[in-house]
């Protein structure tokens, strides 16, 4: 088993800790003004149940309900990353494949657990579109949308990979930033793909909650026992649960998907913003809350991005990206020309000011 050559615990939250005090976030994917008001007065209202132990049956069935599955194939967990250890401790693969660039904890976590690890790296002069991974192997890992690339694969591509045997496994952390959810497999019910398919969900993202630990993981009802044999007692919290609960009602899909759709626009401007920098190039269709931006010396970029009041998540810590990468977070319209004043100032001229660019 190889030494990973890539910092797999560096996450876009190092970006902004410790000097970056001051600095306008565009590491980290949360989405801005979250969580929203009466998600706060929820979780507050919670406060007074803290003396028993957290029931997670209805947030379960509330989980269950919003994508139309059985409550024995949900389970409910401590952020996704604690599905990932789960996963990695539960199963017994003999040949793992981690379909990169994607986030790294997945990778982190299975060798941590003793597992080796092939990576099968997906290529930016083919927009990073799905590919095949090899027919032995029986754990299959990737992201759709995918982080950091945010490509979005389609549904089809997916569920190609599925085999008799395999343990397919989706990230779909940031499926909730892509109006509709269109290409989700989270609806798919145990047995209508060959093998166990996995679907990994987060509230963190759309709702802000990245410092509560909810997620959750959809699968057959015997690995989600399994999982859930394997996590510690009462492993999410009541607060936790209540999130859970609120974020998977009517009212709150509707909120996200009307926040998804924002996200379409903004995002549109930043790339419209990007396209006229002649050195910047986007690959592929960016289709979530941030961009992958491959710049020359990007890593210095970066470093005078902080002069400027803007910390972007570095690249080089993806499997398959090296020090030209850059991830920037979409924002609000007018975040995102003063990042683009900032960024034509650290290129040097040729490119026009922030307030003439086109797009908007």
């Amino acid at each position: 088993m190889t030494t990973p050559d890539h910092d797999l615990r560096h996450h876009g939250d190092a970006e902004v800790r410790a000097d970056g005090a001051g600095l306008v976030d565009l590491a980290v994917n949360v989405r801005t003004g979250t969580p929203p008001q009466w998600l706060r007065e929820h979780l507050a209202a919670t406060i007074g149940d803290l003396a028993a132990y957290p029931d997670g049956t209805t947030a379960r069935a509330a989980v269950a309900a919003r994508h139309r599955r059985p409550v024995a194939e949900v389970l409910l967990t401590s952020g996704a990353a604690e599905a990932f250890v789960l996963l990695a401790r539960v199963l017994t693969p003999r040949h793992v494949v981690v379909v990169h660039p994607q986030f790294t904890e997945p990778e982190a976590a299975l060798r941590d657990a003793g597992h080796a690890v092939e990576r099968v790296l997906l290529t930016p002069s083919d927009g990073f579109r799905l590919g095949a991974v090899p027919e032995e192997a029986d754990l299959v890992v990737l992201g759709n949308p995918t982080n950091p690339t945010s490509v979005l694969h389609p549904a089809a591509a997916v569920a190609a990979l599925a085999r008799p045997g395999r343990t397919l496994v989706i990230d779909e952390a940031f499926m909730d930033t892509v109006p509709g959810e269109t290409e989700s497999l989270a609806a798919t019910a145990a047995g209508e793909l060959p093998g166990q398919v996995v679907v990994l969900r987060s509230l963190t993202k759309t709702w802000g909650l990245a410092g509560l630990r909810i997620g959750y993981v959809l699968g057959p009802a015997p690995l989600i026992a399994a999982l859930g044999a394997a996590q510690p007692l009462w492993p999410v919290s009541t607060p936790a649960l209540a999130a859970a609960e609120a974020c998977s009602a009517p009212e709150a899909l509707a909120e996200a998907e009307r926040a998804a759709r924002d996200l379409a626009v903004h995002r549109d401007h930043l790339l419209k913003g990007l396209a006229t920098f002649p050195t910047a190039r986007v690959h592929g269709e960016p289709a979530a809350s941030f961009v992958l931006v491959e710049l020359p010396d990007a890593t210095a970029v970066r470093a005078r991005l902080r002069e400027h009041g803007f910390a972007v998540r570095r690249g080089d810590t993806f499997p398959g990206l090296g020090p030209d990468w850059l991830r920037i977070a979409v924002r609000d319209e007018a975040t995102t020309d003063r990042f683009l004043a900032a960024l034509d100032a650290v290129l040097g001229a040729g490119s026009p000011p922030a307030g003439t660019r086109t797009g908007r």
